[in-house]
């Protein structure tokens, strides 16, 4: 990787990150496309095994579980919980410097997928395993919204 990118806004930055939003950003290609796109209508899809009915993130042509090459996009309910997290305490890209502290999350989506973000409403201290949480959606760019999490009301 060069130490210089483009984002999708035109702009270039440092090491991938964009200079619109500050931070790294997704490629908008192929099936993360699709994906992306759904968050930008602030709507979560998942691909859904059109065989054995397995969702499955990262999105990618196959099915892990039974092998089918048949599958669709499905809704997601937003909803999940808090499977794992880490405190990260020193940046390792430095668009990331003046974040730190914080929390990269990896939650469990209710249709069994996980799902890495970030949380938008709570402090790494009050984070804990099975914290149910819901889906927000992030407009970082004109082109990318990007899905977060915040505790759930429900």
């Amino acid at each position: 990787m060069s130490g210089e990118a483009s984002g999708k806004d035109g702009a270039k930055g440092v090491n991938g990150a964009s200079e619109a939003y500050g931070l790294p950003l997704p490629e908008l290609e192929g099936y993360a496309k699709d994906f992306y796109d759904f968050c930008q209508r602030e709507t979560l899809h998942f691909q859904r095994c059109a065989e054995c009915q397995t969702y499955r993130h990262v999105p990618r042509e196959l099915c892990a579980r039974c092998g089918s090459w048949s599958w669709a996009w499905a809704p997601s309910s937003g909803r999940g919980t808090i499977f794992s997290w880490t405190v990260v305490g020193r940046a390792l890209h430095p668009a990331f410097g003046e974040s730190v502290p914080y929390a990269p999350v990896v939650v469990e989506m209710e249709e069994g997928v996980r799902l890495l973000s970030i949380m938008v409403d709570t402090p790494p201290e009050a984070l804990e395993i099975g914290l149910p949480v819901e889906v927000v959606y992030d407009a970082v760019t004109p082109e990318i919204t990007l899905p977060k999490f915040k505790r759930s009301t429900a």
